[in-house]
């Protein structure tokens, strides 16, 4: 008989080893998401609460802007080669703001710590900072973000479109993008062959 996993039951027991929600986790989008923009993508939670969520896509970096591009226009004279430094589609919602998720080692004026290793700014310090050379020592720069009603995450959970897993530095800034969905799918322990989902669909 194969094994009918709910995902509800795991959202409670993360809620249960965390107050503040999925805050500091990442999504790990399945087979089920009704919404094609976010088709094999792997999501960072900043905040989750009763007002809603709000998130950064971590796995698709935008093909047609770099950093190059962005600090030409801001403008600067960086002391790095920023032809290798990628900006990311962070999400639907916003999409010429910029927001930097980085190693909590990094803090400055407008930075929110989300927990102990990771943090979140959006002051132009930052970007400047890691032109420079002199910025977090890991740092991923979104364009936009992905954002969530309030209780509109829940029920996307209940319907089985996400998967949630730990958010880690190795996670989110180590492992080639290419491979973020799969290894965060394999971190969950679920064999998607036999997984149910609970709407009846084999």
């Amino acid at each position: 008989m194969q094994e009918t996993i709910t995902i509800l039951g795991y959202i409670q027991q993360m809620e249960h080893l965390n107050n503040k929600y999925l805050t500091g986790k990442c999504l790990v989008a399945t087979p089920f998401i009704d919404d094609e923009r976010f088709v094999d993508t792997l999501v960072y939670i900043c905040s989750h609460g009763k007002d809603g969520a709000m998130g950064f896509i971590v796995n698709r970096k935008l093909k047609d802007f770099s950093f190059a591009d962005l600090a030409v226009k801001m403008p600067l004279n960086p002391n790095l080669n920023l032809d290798s430094m990628f900006l990311y589609q962070g999400g639907p919602i916003e999409k010429i703001r910029g927001f930097v998720l980085h190693s909590s080692e990094y803090f400055k004026q407008g930075t929110l710590k989300i927990d102990n290793n990771i943090a979140v700014s959006s002051s132009l310090d930052v970007l400047t900072d890691i032109a420079y050379g002199i910025g977090p020592e890991n740092n991923l720069i979104a364009l936009g973000y992905s954002g969530w009603e309030p209780l509109q995450l829940e029920k996307e959970l209940i319907h089985n479109q996400w998967l949630v897993v730990d958010a880690h530095k190795d996670l989110l800034f180590n492992t080639p993008d290419e491979l973020k969905w799969e290894r965060a799918l394999d971190e969950t322990k679920i064999d998607f062959n036999r997984y149910i989902n609970i709407t009846g669909y084999a």
